[in-house]
């Protein structure tokens, strides 16, 4: 939907394939989506967002950033606003907002 200029990388699970969040994971896709105009995370859970803002923290450069989304409506809302060429300020206020999408 975003076309093939914006990835989008799932990081969830541990390693063994079962429910959590591995920090690796996470510090891997922030590393492979990174293309120089910043990288935006969404979080489904409360472990993941603890997961997450570590791995940010401790590798902070300043062009990854968690983002307090829905993380299906705010993800794709990210997808087509990066894929417009939106900077990233944009793109973060675009999966913020879809918090107020209805769906009836």
């Amino acid at each position: 939907m975003a076309g093939p200029e914006v990835d989008i990388i799932a990081a969830g699970g541990d390693p063994s394939g079962g429910l959590g969040t591995d920090e690796d994971q996470v510090r891997n896709a922030v590393r492979r989506a990174e293309n120089g105009k910043g990288v935006v995370v969404l979080a489904d859970l409360g472990s993941s967002v603890l997961t997450t803002r570590h791995v940010l923290e401790s590798s902070a450069n300043g062009h990854a950033r968690l983002v307090d989304a829905p993380f299906v409506e705010g993800g794709l809302a990210a997808a087509v606003a990066a894929s417009a060429g939106i900077p990233i300020d944009g793109v973060i206020e675009a999966a913020e907002g879809a918090r107020d999408a209805r769906k009836l």
